[in-house]
This record gives structure tokens, sequence and C-alpha cells, in this order.
């Protein structure tokens, strides 16, 4: 079992930056890969970044690159979402997500943080 608590969403401008944090529990952090996803309101959840709990192997959506990084700490047991140059669209709901290596669905999901950018 993994509980996940996300932190670090809030109000920002366009432009600006937000780190989040995702502190996880359990044993075996490094067993799982991690994932940020978000959903906007009226929108789908959808993907935007992973990171692999072995060889820090990362992934991200095309509206993110380049502007988004994800990193973690097996040792603090905890995921980062640095995101730079926000914009409006970027304004969602964020969840931190775990799924072991071996499986395809994320089954640990955080209760989520609200990113909001003003413009």
């Amino acid at each position: 079992q993994v509980q996940l608590v996300e932190s670090g969403g809030g109000l920002v401008q366009a432009g600006g930056s937000l780190r989040l944090s995702c502190a996880a529990s359990g044993r075996t952090f490094s067993s799982y890969t991690m994932g940020w996803f978000r959903q906007a309101p009226g929108k789908e959840r959808e993907f935007v970044a992973s990171i692999t709990g072995i060889g820090g192997i990362t992934d991200y959506t095309d509206s993110v690159k380049g502007r988004f990084t994800i990193s973690r700490s097996n040792a603090q047991k905890t995921v980062y979402l640095q995101m730079n140059s926000l914009n409006p669209e970027d304004t969602a709901v964020y969840y931190c997500a775990a799924r072991l290596m071996s499986a395809r669905e994320y089954a640990y999901w955080g209760q989520g943080t609200q990113v909001t950018v003003s413009s």
C-alpha cells in the first residue's frame, strides 16, 4: 500500500514558476514509477510526466516539454514537479500517482493540489 500526499500548489502569474512535491509512504518507493497527472475544469485527466524508480528515466507530455521537470529522491520518498514558464492553460488540479514498474496502470493516487495560473 502506498499513500501519496501532494503539496506546493497555488496561484501564480503567467510566466511564473511553482514546484510541486509528492511525499510517499511505504518501504519500497524505488520500486514504483511515479507520475504527475492533471485535470482542468471540464476536461479529462491527462498525463503530465513520469519518472522510473531505477534509472530515473523521464517522460513528458508534449505541451510541458522544456518547461516542466520531474525528479525524485528515493531516500526522501518524494517526487517533484518543477513547473516553469507557466501559462493559464496549465491551470488544473495536479495529481501524483504511483505504479509498480511491472504494472500498466497507476494504482495509487494522491488527493490533488490546485494550480491556478492567472493571465
